[in-house]
């Protein structure tokens, strides 16, 4: 039987990973994002896709309807972060991680609802630690994942009579091109891999459907940097 999965933030990073191993798993993926993927498989949608925008997540899901109408598994994955102290950190860019992080995830569960598969669909939440542990330099970051949490944990409440499974990850900082554009000086060797987050990831999604990992935290031996 063909599953159909969702994965935000899919041209590069986690979500990219994420979309190959998933393709290589036998999913038909739809990825959501606003650059594009360099994926070329006949499984594989590669749909625009701006998360701080309702009306390009409503034709996200809209494509996706031409498809399928329902889901097996759907990975909220996108985010960004601007590592700045908060006297240098303005409002545009406050708001802009939080409509991206927070409002992103919130208009996808909304528009996901229809796609639910009772008993079956699985909603990976790709939090990071950031969601629980207060790091400095990345307030607007951090509200947003802690936004994000909060969404969730209330979302599994309100759609308990679906009797679906959630997963928050909580990776540590993962060693991808991201830390590179913002300029950190935090040590790249003391960071997860990608190919040690992929790990947990394919281990969460492959584990026996009658078993769940509600919230898993996951970090390098050497433990939180800052």
């Amino acid at each position: 039987m063909e599953k159909f999965a969702l994965v935000t933030g899919s041209s590069s990073g986690l979500g990219l990973e994420i979309t190959k191993s998933l393709l290589r798993q036998g999913y038909t993926v739809f990825g959501g994002s606003r650059s594009g993927t360099e994926i070329e498989h006949d499984s594989f949608y590669d749909v625009e896709l701006d998360l701080s925008s309702e009306e390009s997540v409503d034709e996200f899901f809209e494509t996706i309807r031409e498809f399928t109408d329902k889901l097996d598994l759907v990975v909220n994955n996108a985010a960004i972060c601007e590592m700045l102290p908060l006297n240098e950190t303005t409002r545009e860019s406050f708001e802009q991680q939080l409509s991206v992080n927070t409002i992103g995830p919130f208009l996808i569960f909304q528009g996901v609802e229809s796609f639910l598969k009772p008993h079956e669909t699985h909603l990976i939440s790709i939090l990071s630690t950031a969601a629980l542990y207060g790091y400095p330099n990345v307030s607007a970051y951090s509200a947003s994942k802690f936004g994000f949490l909060g969404l969730v944990e209330s979302l599994k409440k309100e759609w308990k009579d679906y009797h679906i499974r959630f997963t928050n990850l909580f990776p540590g900082a993962i060693d991808t091109p991201l830390w590179d554009k913002m300029g950190s000086r935090l040590p790249r060797h003391k960071m997860l891999k990608t190919n040690e987050f992929m790990s947990v990831f394919d281990f969460v999604i492959n584990a026996p459907a009658s078993m769940q990992f509600p919230n898993l935290t996951f970090l390098h031996k050497d433990g939180f940097i800052e």
